[in-house]
């Protein structure tokens, strides 16, 4: 179709339809170099990123199927190797890369992978000897969780028959290599935990390349052997090999069969423990039978004859008991005195004494008292006369026996002190000394 010789209207969905077409047929496999930038992780699942370097910048998507195998964690600023095949977002109308395949530059995914778990599980502290526990002494049972097909169980079982055939080893059979083998390995020791089927776990693998010991730089591996109650022992690869798992385990074995090795001691030197312990019990006993007699045969000479001892004893018993009798009568001495003080104490507060003390008491008081109440009214007597004295000195009636009389108005009974209060033919009652009489004005003057 000739979009452009001639006037073919088409829609916009149409157009970016065949641009896709066009994308997709001719990008479906391509490989890119960039940085990465704008990482955004929804709960999809599907990663979308921009892939960028100095020129240009394209955004990409990677789906969910596709993300669940990365080995490792992407990063702001990461440099990638990207395979994918370009396509349109038609809601958009941008172009973009469907990644299928991500790769660190330089290091390995796989190694950048490793590196980091390896420095978040250190950051935790699950790799500090703190929390390690040591191995049981005398294991009864070892369980060993690794492929029953593989190197690894014969080695294993090899080395614990030659050293401890008695020694009880229960095989959780697993896959130790591929998709799902590290959650294998992790539900083995979660079981074998529950179950409480071991007193020490070996788990472990022969050697291989990095790909083939992944399972052993799981997470979920990790967690299971740091949440093992039984002491776990790493023995994966060689003796170069080191993976995740050999880093949270209680102790890191170089091999499958040095694992053997470190579980449990060899019944030869069992026995030359035993024979050792044995002599090393037999002149302890020796030597603490000798001591023993030694100090019998002290004691022995010690010992004098019972009869002097008791002679001496009985003694002494004759002195304690004249001490005792001697202590016992001045004991009874001196509690007669102090009963004698107490009786004479008690005789001078007997209840008549009291009494009569107190009525002593009481007569004194009362004359004292009797004697002041006389004093008190003889002086209120006196006061009394020269008060009515003072007060007949004052009173008016010395003044109208004097000659003066006081006027009183007939009409209100007001007391005259001015003439001004007066008026012609007025009454007035003029009170005298002796009587008083009744008058009328006849003439007033200032």
């Amino acid at each position: 179709m000739d979009l452009f010789g001639d006037r073919t209207i088409i829609s916009v969905s149409r157009f970016t339809s065949l641009l896709k077409d066009v994308l997709e047929e001719n990008f479906s496999h391509v490989w890119l170099e960039g940085e990465l930038s704008n990482l955004s992780q929804p709960a999809s699942g599907h990663l979308y990123f921009t892939l960028k370097d100095s020129g240009a910048m394209l955004r990409c998507v990677m789906f969910r199927s596709s993300a669940k195998a990365l080995k490792f964690r992407l990063q702001e600023g990461q440099s990638l190797i990207v395979r994918g095949r370009v396509s349109v977002y038609d809601q958009r109308g941008e172009y973009q890369l469907i990644c299928e395949y991500l790769e660190p530059q330089g290091a390995g995914a796989l190694q950048l992978a490793f590196m980091q778990l390896k420095e978040r599980l250190a950051a935790e502290g699950l790799f500090d000897e703190a929390r390690k526990r040591p191995l049981p002494v005398m294991p009864r049972r070892v369980g060993v969780v690794t492929s029953a097909s593989g190197a690894a169980i014969h080695d294993i079982l090899n080395v614990l028959g030659r050293r401890f055939a008695a020694l009880e080893v229960l095989l959780y059979p697993v896959r130790v290599q591929g998709e799902g083998a590290g959650t294998e390995i992790a539900q083995a020791i979660d079981d074998l935990n529950r179950l409480q089927a071991a007193d020490v776990l070996i788990v472990g693998r022969g050697g291989g390349s990095l790909e083939d010991l992944w399972a052993f730089n799981e997470e979920v591996v990790a967690r299971a052997v740091v949440r093992s109650r039984i002491p776990v022992i790493s023995a994966v690869g060689h003796e170069t090999d080191w993976t995740i798992c050999d880093f949270v385990a209680d102790l890191r074995a170089p091999t499958p069969s040095a694992a053997a090795e470190l579980v449990c001691t060899s019944s030869e030197e069992l026995l030359q423990r035993l024979e050792s312990l044995q002599h090393r019990l037999q002149q302890a006993l020796q030597g603490q039978l000798a001591l023993l007699q030694r100090r019998l045969e002290g004691l022995g000479r010690a010992l004098h004859d019972p009869s002097l001892l008791l002679g001496h004893l009985g003694q002494r018993v004759d002195d304690l008991s004249e001490r005792l009798d001697n202590g016992l009568r001045n004991l009874l001495a001196r509690r007669r005195e102090q009963l004698a003080r107490l009786e004479q104490g008690l005789a001078g507060q007997h209840p008549s004494v009291r009494v009569a003390a107190l009525r002593q008491q009481l007569l004194l008081l009362s004359e004292r008292a009797e004697r002041r109440v006389t004093a008190l009214l003889d002086h209120l007597g006196r006061e009394q006369g020269e008060a009515i004295a003072r007060l007949d000195t004052l009173s008016p009636l010395q003044t109208l026996a004097r000659g003066y009389s006081v006027a009183e108005s007939v009409s209100d009974g007001r007391v005259v002190r001015a003439s001004d209060q007066l008026t012609v033919g007025q009454q007035l009652r003029l009170r005298l000394a002796r009587g008083g009489a009744l008058c009328r004005v006849e003439q007033t003057s200032t």
